[in-house]
């Protein structure tokens, strides 16, 4: 059977999403050049892209429905399905899976009972594996709807998430503060964040991000951003200040900036059974030292 035709919305959200819609078209000088922040806007309002959010903006933009599902199914930042108020996306690329993003994403997914895009029975949190998000200086990273969480373990991963689903506050190693999976769609469609001190919050990139902007401007680059690992640095908890629910954290000073060296995984430093040495200079010289 053909699919039958996607409901409208209610009277009185039609109206309060047309004239919503209307602002960001006028932003751009072909409407069509609009399609992502309104998809972005019906998605704060039932908190994924349903078929009647797509054919809202199929009218409002004189498209088809097939033009909009083309361009709401490609980017990943548009949920499909019903999700949680909070998208705890790990990411599982390359140097933060090396770093521990597997071992996170696997622990997260036990410890609440989900697996990849499973959603929370309370209907708080939603977790997913994610790409990178240029964050490889601070890995592994997690993001709650967006905002940054750097430096993370399977333990620290844990305690975030518990204090997402208690109602605890919770900060972003940087950042605005976090809000609502709807509340960030309508900052992402356009409108200002208007609580206070949010925009102010924003940040700038940390220490670790831009040492090579340092370099590249002949500047001295100061103490070591990351510490060795040696056995200070070895196992433990990375020291982020305050912990996670306990209000803003205080930055960790550059001799004790958690790094790599709180990956959960095994790496040669940590291992003393299985050493990492210099590679040998040439193929001569390893034909000496197998000789011998």
């Amino acid at each position: 059977m053909p699919e039958l035709p996607a409901p409208d919305y209610p009277e009185d959200v039609r109206i309060r999403l047309e004239a919503d819609a209307r602002e960001i078209i006028a932003r751009y000088p072909d409407s069509r050049s609009a399609l992502l922040p309104m998809l972005h806007l019906v998605q704060s309002e039932e908190g994924h892209v349903t078929r009647t959010g797509m054919r809202f903006c199929a009218e409002m933009l004189d498209l088809t429905t097939a033009e909009v599902t083309a361009v709401a199914t490609f980017y990943t930042m548009y949920r499909r399905r019903p999700s949680g108020d909070y998208q705890v996306g790990v990411c599982t690329n390359t140097l933060c899976a090396v770093m521990g993003g597997d071992a996170i994403f696997e622990d997260l997914q036990q410890h609440l009972g989900v697996g990849n895009n499973g959603t929370t029975p309370d209907g708080k949190v939603t977790l997913e594996h994610i790409e990178c998000n240029a964050a490889c200086d601070f890995a592994p990273v997690v993001m709650v709807n967006w905002e940054f969480f750097d430096n993370m373990t399977p333990a620290s991963a844990r305690r975030l998430v518990d204090d997402l689903i208690e109602g605890r506050p919770v900060t972003p190693t940087r950042g605005a503060p976090l809000c609502t999976f709807k509340e960030t769609a309508r900052i992402l469609a356009g409108f200002p964040d208007e609580r206070p001190g949010a925009v102010e919050a924003g940040g700038s990139a940390g220490p670790a991000s831009l040492a090579g902007l340092r370099l590249a401007k002949g500047q001295p680059l100061g103490p070591r951003v990351v510490h060795p690992r040696d056995a200070a640095g070895q196992g433990g908890e990375p020291s982020h200040g305050a912990s996670f629910g306990d209000g803003p954290r205080t930055g960790p000073s550059p001799a004790s900036h958690s790094s790599s060296h709180d990956a959960p995984s095994t790496t040669s430093a940590s291992d003393p059974a299985h050493p990492a040495g210099p590679v040998a200079g040439s193929a001569g010289s390893a034909a000496e030292e197998e000789g011998e």
